[in-house]
C-alpha cells in the first residue's frame, strides 16, 4: 500500500482540498489497486466535490473488495444520498446494519434516508435536513478500526441528548478556547451557531430548554448583548451544576436560581441600564448533567418599532449586530420562527437569506407548535424559504413546568395531536434539535479547523515579520547615536542616488523623486525661457533701437568708429530684460531639492518623531542658506554681464562675420522696399525694412546693422554662459549639500549646543510603541491559539482512515 499517497490524501482532505485528495488517493490506488481504504477515502473526497457518480463507483468498489466492512456500505449510502437516490441509500444502510446492527451512525443514517425517501415518494413527509452534512460529518464513518478508533453516539443519562464522547468534546473546547482568546479580533472567523429571531419568537424558551436554566424574561428586548452560551454535559449527575458568567475581563459565579438576575446585572454593566443594546458579548458557561455539548451565540430579538426607553434606531442597531455575526461562512444560522407567522415575510428569514441565499447553513426551529398546529406540516414540508438544514418543530415550556415535564408534554403533543402527529418524529422535539445541533456543530468545526490553522499561521508569520521590521527600541545614548548615524548614512546614500547619480530604485513609481531628470527638465526650461524672452520696452521694428542709441552716443572723434557706449547700452538693456529668469529658476530648483531632501529624511527617520522634527528643521535651514547663496551668485552673474562686453570664445567672431554676410542683401532690400521689403536671406529672411527707406542713404543705418549683428553674435555667447554657469553652480552646490553640508547641519541641529540632544530620541514614538505593543499581544495570542489547535488537528488527522 502506498502510505505516502494516502497520508497526503488524508491531509488534503482534512484541509478541505478535495481535488488534491482525489489526486493523491488515485496515486495510491495505482500502486495498490486492491486496497479498499483508498477507494473509500476517494469516495469521500469525490462526495466533497459533489461528484456523486464517482463517489458511488468508488464506494461500490470498496464493498466489492471488502463486503464484510460496514463502513463501505455507509460510504455507498452517503454517496446515494448525495445523488438523491434515497431508496438505494436505505438499502445500503440496511446492508451495513446486517454487519453491525448496533452501529449508531448507520442507524441515524438509515433514519435520514428513510425520511428523505418518504418525502420524495409522497408518503408522510419529512424534511431531510442533514443529508449534505452526512457526507462529511464526524462520527464513526470516518474511521476504519471500529473498536478503538470510532467516535460513536454514547447513551448518557442526559435527558435531552445523546452526547458525543470525549473525542468530540475537544473540538468544542478548542473553538471555545479560541473564542476566549479573542482570536476573532485578529480577523480569523470561528465556527459559530448564531441564534436569531424576531422579538417574541420564542428564542429564550428554546435556549432555556437546551440549557435547562432560566434566562431573563420581560417586555421588549430581553437579550440586549450577544450572549455566548457554552453548554457542557457532565456525564456524572451533579446536584450543583457549575454556572458562571465571563465579561469585562472577569468571571462571576452564579447558580440556577440566580442565573437570570446575574445575566441582567451583567447586561446592565455592559450595555447600561434601560433598553439600549451593545455588540460587546457576554459569555454564559453551563456545565451540567443532561445539557448538549454546544456553544451558541444568542443575539437580540429583531424589533422594528422602538418602545419607551429604546433608541430610535434600535432596528438598525440590532440588524448591524445580526449581520456581523451571520455573514461569515463559518456561521451556522439557527433561525427561530413562531409557528403562527408567515415564514416568507419573517424579518429574521429575510436577513438570513441575504448572506445564505441557498440556505445551506441555516437551520430553522419552529416554536409554539401547540399554539398554531394547523398547516404547520405543510409549512415545513413546502420549505418556501429554502432552509437548507431543515426544520425542527418544538413546544415551548409553559408556566411552572419543569424541563422534564415540558419534554414529556412535548413528546405527548407530537404523538397524539391530530395535526402535529403527522410530522415525522425525526424533526420534532428539543432532544432532536439538540442532537442535530451537536452534529452540525461538530461537522462545521472539523471542516473549518484546517483553514483556521492556516490563517493563524499566516497571521502569526506576518505579525512577526512586521514586528521585526519595527525600529529597535533605544535604551541608551550610545544606541541612539548609532541609530542616528545609521539613519543619516542611509539618507545620504539615498540623496546621492536621487540628486547625483540619477538612480531611482528606491522610488521607482514616484517621478517627483527622480531627481537628476527633474533638474535637467528645469534647466532646459530655463534655457528656453532665456532665449524666448523679449525686451518689452524696446521697439519691434528692425534697427530702430540701435539707431536711437547710436544717435544718442555720438561724440567728437574720427568717423567710422562704433562708440563702445552704444553697444554697452544695448547690452545692459537686454540683460535687464532677462534678469528675473535666473532668480526664478534658482527658486524652483532649490524648492524642489528641499522637497526631495525632506522626503528622504522623513522616510528614514519616520519612526523617531523627535528626529523627524529636527531633521526637517535642519534641512529647511540648510536649503534656505543654499538658496540665498545661489541668489547672490545669480545677481553677480547678471551684474557681470551688464558690466562689459567680453568673450574669448572664437564663436563670437565667426558668428558675427556670418551675420555680416547678409549686409548686401540688406542694402538691396532698402532700395526695393516698394516691391519686396524683406532682406530674404539667412536668419534675416523675414525681416521687414520698409520703415528704414527714408534713412537708406545715411551711414547710421549701416552702423546700426553692424551693431545689431554684433549684438546677435554676442548675445548667443551670453545666454550659453548663463546656462552653463548655472548648471555648474547647481551641480557643485548639490554635491556639496549631499556629501557634507546636510550631515553637518543635521548633526548640529539634533545634538544641540550642549551635546545632549540625542537623549530626546530615546523616547519611542507613541504610534510605534502602540504598534509594537499591539503586535506583541497579537503574536502571543496567535502562538497560544496555534498551540490550542495543534493537538486537535493531530487528532483529526489520526482518526481518518488507516
Amino acid at each position: 500500500m502506498d502510505c505516502g499517497a494516502k497520508t497526503k490524501g488524508n491531509a488534503a482532505f482534512a484541509a478541505g482540498n478535495y481535488s488534491d485528495a482525489v489526486r493523491h488517493f488515485t496515486d495510491g490506488i495505482t500502486s495498490s489497486p486492491n486496497n479498499h481504504i483508498l477507494y473509500s477515502n476517494r469516495s469521500a473526497a469525490y462526495a466533497g466535490l459533489n461528484k456523486f457518480s464517482e463517489a458511488i463507483s468508488d464506494a461500490q468498489k470498496t464493498v466489492e473488495l471488502r463486503p464484510d466492512w460496514r463502513k463501505g456500505y455507509s460510504r455507498l449510502a452517503a454517496a446515494y444520498m448525495g445523488r438523491h437516490n434515497y431508496d438505494d441509500a436505505v438499502s445500503s444502510y440496511k446492508r451495513g446494519l446486517l454487519i453491525d446492527p448496533s452501529n449508531e451512525a448507520l442507524i441515524s443514517g438509515l433514519a435520514d434516508a428513510e425520511a428523505a425517501s418518504a418525502r420524495s415518494s409522497g408518503s408522510p413527509p419529512v424534511v431531510d435536513s442533514v443529508s449534505q452534512l452526512n457526507l462529511l460529518k464526524i462520527n464513526n464513518e470516518d474511521y476504519e478500526e471500529e473498536d478503538d478508533k470510532s467516535i460513536v453516539v454514547s447513551a448518557h443519562n442526559a435527558p435531552i441528548v445523546s452526547s458525543y464522547n470525549d473525542k468530540i468534546r475537544p473540538l468544542l473546547d478548542t473553538i471555545d478556547r479560541l473564542r476566549h482568546l479573542k482570536v476573532m479580533q485578529e480577523g480569523i472567523q470561528l465556527p459559530t451557531i448564531v441564534v436569531v429571531g424576531d422579538q417574541s419568537s420564542g428564542k429564550s424558551s428554546v435556549l432555556e430548554s437546551l440549557a435547562g436554566i432560566s434566562l431573563p424574561r420581560g417586555q421588549g428586548i430581553c437579550t440586549r448583548v450577544p450572549l455566548i452560551m457554552r453548554l457542557q454535559n457532565h456525564p456524572n449527575p451533579n446536584p450543583n451544576p457549575e454556572i458562571f458568567l465571563e465579561f469585562n475581563g472577569k468571571t462571576v459565579n452564579t447558580d440556577e436560581e440566580n442565573i437570570s438576575d446575574a445575566i441582567s446585572l451583567a447586561t446592565e454593566e455592559i450595555a447600561g441600564k434601560g433598553k439600549g443594546i451593545s455588540n460587546k458579548p457576554l459569555t454564559l458557561v453551563v456545565k451540567k448533567n443532561g445539557v448538549p455539548d454546544l456553544t451558541m451565540v444568542d443575539l437580540p430579538g429583531i424589533t422594528r418599532v422602538p418602545v419607551h426607553g429604546q433608541p430610535d434606531d434600535i432596528y438598525e442597531q440590532i440588524s448591524k449586530i445580526i449581520m456581523e455575526f451571520i455573514t461569515p461562512e463559518e456561521s451556522i444560522i439557527l433561525n427561530v420562527l413562531s409557528a403562527g407567522i408567515d415564514f416568507s415575510t419573517c424579518e429574521s428569514i429575510r436577513m438570513s437569506q441575504k448572506v445564505d441565499k441557498t440556505g445551506q447553513r441555516t437551520l430553522a426551529v419552529v416554536t409554539k407548535a401547540d399554539k398554531s398546529p394547523e398547516g404547520l406540516l405543510e409549512k415545513v414540508t413546502a420549505d418556501d424559504v429554502s432552509i437548507g438544514l431543515g426544520y425542527v418543530c418544538v413546544r415551548n415550556r409553559i408556566g411552572d413546568e419543569s424541563y422534564e415535564e415540558a419534554r414529556a408534554e412535548e413528546a405527548r403533543l407530537f404523538d397524539t395531536h391530530r395535526h402535529l402527529s403527522k410530522i415525522n418524529k425525526s424533526i420534532v422535539g428539543i432532544p432532536v434539535l439538540a442532537e442535530r445541533l451537536v452534529k452540525i456543530q461538530a461537522t462545521i468545526i472539523v471542516k473549518c479547523l484546517p483553514g483556521i490553522v492556516t490563517k493563524i499561521n499566516e497571521k502569526l508569520t506576518a505579525n512577526v515579520e512586521e514586528l521585526n521590521k519595527l525600529p529597535k527600541h533605544l535604551t541608551s545614548v550610545s544606541e541612539a547615536m548609532t541609530t542616528f548615524m545609521y539613519i543619516l548614512g542611509c539618507a545620504k546614500e539615498s540623496l546621492r542616488k536621487i540628486l547625483i547619480r540619477g538612480e531611482f530604485d528606491e522610488y521607482p513609481d514616484e517621478k517627483e523623486m527622480h531627481g537628476t531628470a527633474r533638474v535637467f527638465e528645469m534647466l532646459n526650461k530655463y534655457s528656453e525661457e532665456l532665449r524666448s524672452a523679449e525686451d518689452t520696452n524696446g521697439s519691434e521694428k528692425f534697427l530702430i533701437d540701435e539707431i536711437k542709441v547710436l544717435e544718442e552716443t555720438k561724440a567728437i572723434g574720427l568717423p567710422n568708429f562704433l562708440p563702445k557706449a552704444a553697444f554697452l547700452t544695448l547690452l545692459k538693456k537686454k540683460v535687464r530684460s532677462i534678469s528675473t529668469i535666473p532668480s526664478d529658476f534658482i527658486d524652483k530648483v532649490w524648492s524642489y531639492v528641499e522637497n526631495v531632501v525632506v522626503s528622504v529624511l522623513l522616510r528614514h527617520s519616520v519612526n523617531y518623531p523627535q528626529l523627524v522634527s529636527s531633521t526637517r528643521r535642519a534641512a529647511k535651514k540648510l536649503i534656505a542658506k543654499m538658496k540665498q547663496r545661489s541668489f547672490d551668485y545669480v545677481n553677480d552673474i547678471v551684474e557681470m554681464e551688464k558690466l562689459t562686453d567680453y568673450t574669448c570664445n572664437p564663436d563670437y567672431s565667426a558668428s558675427w562675420s556670418k551675420l555680416m554676410d547678409h549686409q548686401e542683401d540688406f542694402k538691396k532690400a532698402l532700395q526695393r522696399f516698394y516691391n519686396v521689403s524683406y532682406i530674404g536671406s539667412g536668419v534675416l529672411e523675414k525681416t521687414d525694412v520698409a520703415h528704414l527707406y527714408e534713412l537708406r542713404e545715411k551711414d547710421i543705418v549701416q552702423e546700426a546693422f553692424d551693431v545689431k549683428m554684433r549684438m546677435m553674435a554676442y548675445w548667443e555667447i551670453v545666454l550659453r554662459r548663463m546656462v552653463d554657469n548655472m548648471a555648474l553652480h547647481l551641480l557643485f552646490n548639490v554635491q556639496k549639500l549631499v556629501n557634507k553640508d546636510v550631515e553637518m547641519e543635521i548633526v548640529n541641529e539634533v545634538i544641540g549646543p550642549k551635546g545632549n540632544g540625542l537623549e530626546n530620541i530615546l523616547e519611542e514614538s507613541p504610534s510605534v510603541a502602540g504598534r509594537r505593543h499591539k503586535l506583541k499581544n497579537s503574536i502571543e495570542l496567535l502562538r497560544e491559539s496555534k498551540d490550542v489547535v495543534a493537538n486537535i488537528i493531530d487528532m483529526i488527522s489520526d482518526n481518518f482512515d488507516y
